[in-house]
């Protein structure tokens, strides 16, 4: 099992703001999942890789790949209280799933 978090690297978001960004994103991609797949990827030790993403479109393009997909998903839009505007598109989140179905979506992606 794995999760895949996939950050916009456009944004040039700090340090901070990229973790906690993709910490919203994990959680609430997690929250989505079934019970089976969030169980197992929990006594898996919870394996994660956090990606980059070009652009806005690149993160919605993604995330309807995994949606089509069966797999849990979740785009976080930031409420613009730092660095960027309110609604802005920051993260997504795909799984706990299956390594495989993971990587058939997220594999060409470059770490962040």
């Amino acid at each position: 099992m794995k999760q895949a978090i996939v950050v916009r690297a456009d944004l040039g978001m700090g340090t901070g703001k990229v973790a906690a960004q993709a910490a919203h994103a994990s959680l609430r991609a997690f929250e989505y999942a079934d019970d089976n797949a969030q169980r197992a990827w929990k006594q898996g030790g919870q394996k994660k890789v956090v990606l980059k993403a070009g652009s806005e479109r690149e993160l919605y393009e993604l995330n309807e790949e995994a949606k089509a997909a069966g797999l849990p998903s979740a785009v976080i839009e930031d409420a613009g209280h730092t660095q960027v505007e309110p609604g802005t598109p920051t993260a997504l989140a795909i799984g706990p799933a299956p390594e495989a179905d993971v990587d058939a979506i997220t594999g060409n992606l470059s770490l962040f």
